[in-house]
């Protein structure tokens, strides 16, 4: 309203500085004519122009964006605009042009504590818009600050009823918490509020490294519980395995060689199994005739 205020003051003093030079434009013709017409055609000269005057002074122009609040004596008679309206010279008044295009307001709540004690500043921006201009004129003073002093006042509660993980995982549900409470505010006024927005959540330096760290550590037990849990699994695979293998020493057999193959493939290998595992397997030939064959294999080679 402020904005409105000063705005309506520009307006009437351009429209009493535009009035005033033409009537001192016309006093010199007024004072010269007289001498060379009557009296009767100078009074209806000056008549012409008191009606110009006051039809000068009846003239208004409100934007396309923008609705005049009028008075008349005093009392509310109505809304004009957008476009050109008439007043009633001296007993009609636009005293304010409310704009009713979508407003953009940014607040902040600064070390406001939470539900569990952690001092944050938090940053909103909300969208609103006057939908009610009697309302917005006659209801409240000063709606723009009103708007941003009530709306930095449901932030601060908002802030103080939930814990600091609550806003930093749930923003949007907390802004529409928020702009519902403070559409109820401001909804009498002729105001509502469209959109809210957290827009940033401040902790403290410390707070955030230790947060940084827990979740560091969290992520490391996890880490420890997945591999956990994959020994787990693989003994129990293992313990299957040996049940198998127990009953079926062929398959035990075959199982070794295919291993000791897979390893001897690779150029510059070297395996060390242990003999029991060569008497029970029959792996030593096994290995010698593949060591033959790959000895052979390099002498052709060279």
């Amino acid at each position: 309203m402020r904005k409105n205020k000063h705005g309506n003051k520009k307006r009437t003093t351009q429209s009493i500085m535009i009035k005033a030079f033409i009537i001192l434009e016309i006093l010199p013709f007024i004072a010269y004519f007289r001498g060379l017409i009557g009296t009767l055609a100078m009074l209806s000269i000056i008549g012409t122009l008191f009606v110009f005057i006051l039809l000068t002074l009846s003239i208004r122009i409100s934007d396309q964006w923008e609705k005049a609040v009028v008075l008349r004596l005093g009392k509310y008679i109505g809304l004009r605009g957008p476009g050109i309206f008439f007043l009633i010279p001296f007993f009609d008044k636009a005293d304010s042009f409310i704009d009713q295009r979508v407003r953009v307001t940014d607040i902040s709540a600064e070390q406001t504590l939470t539900k569990d004690t952690v001092p944050v500043n938090v940053d909103a921006v909300i969208y609103w818009l006057v939908w009610d201009v009697e309302k917005a004129a006659l209801e409240v003073e000063d709606y723009i600050t009103a708007v941003s002093l009530i709306a930095k006042n449901v932030l601060r509660d908002i802030i103080g009823k939930h814990e600091l993980a609550e806003l930093l995982q749930n923003r949007d549900k907390i802004g529409e918490e928020f702009q519902k409470i403070l559409d109820s505010h401001t909804n009498p006024w002729g105001i509502t509020i469209q959109t809210v927005g957290l827009k940033d959540i401040i902790i403290p330096s410390a707070l955030s490294d230790a947060m940084s760290k827990q979740a560091q550590a969290e992520r490391e037990r996890q880490a420890r519980i997945i591999l956990g849990t994959a020994e787990t699994e693989i003994s129990e695979k293992f313990h299957k395995a040996s049940q198998f293998y127990k009953d079926n020493p062929v398959a035990l057999q075959l199982r070794g060689m295919n291993m000791l193959f897979e390893g001897l493939k690779e150029k510059g290998s070297l395996i060390i199994v242990p003999s029991s595992a060569l008497e029970s397997m029959n792996l030593g030939a096994v290995g010698g005739l593949t060591a033959l064959a790959d000895n052979a294999n390099k002498e052709k080679k060279s």
